[in-house]
């Protein structure tokens, strides 16, 4: 059974950092990606960075690149989102989710099948 499980959320001052965990278990990161996405309220889903089984390659939205950062850690069975210089808008709650088809892309909230239940961030001063 395929599990994911987040943590790591909080509240923080804009323009400070935070590192989201997700951990794994029922799959490989070999063999199905992993995607993060965050759910601002009021707002759709959107979807933030992956990591394809195909390769290990690494994709970002647009919104996340020079700020977030994914990386994974096999032997831990975990994937990370270190996110720096947050904003006010990056308020939401948190998911990392997968899928059966090992590219990451489209990262798209109706084509991933598996969600962990999502960690809050809230950045505020």
């Amino acid at each position: 059974q395929l599990q994911l499980v987040e943590s790591g959320g909080g509240l923080v001052q804009p323009g400070g950092s935070l590192t989201l965990s997700c951990a794994f278990s029922g799959f490989s990161l070999d063999y199905y990606p992993i995607g993060w996405f965050r759910q601002a309220p009021g707002k759709e889903r959107e979807g933030i960075s992956c990591i394809s089984s195909t390769d290990g390659s690494i994709s970002y939205a647009d919104s996340a690149k020079g700020r977030f950062t994914m990386s994974r850690d096999n032997a831990k069975k975990t994937v990370y989102l270190r996110m720096n210089n947050l904003k006010p808008e990056d308020t939401g709650v948190y998911y990392c989710a997968s899928r059966g088809i090992r590219l990451c892309v489209p990262l798209i909230e109706d084509e991933y099948d598996y969600w962990g239940q999502g960690t809050q961030v809230t950045v505020s001063s």
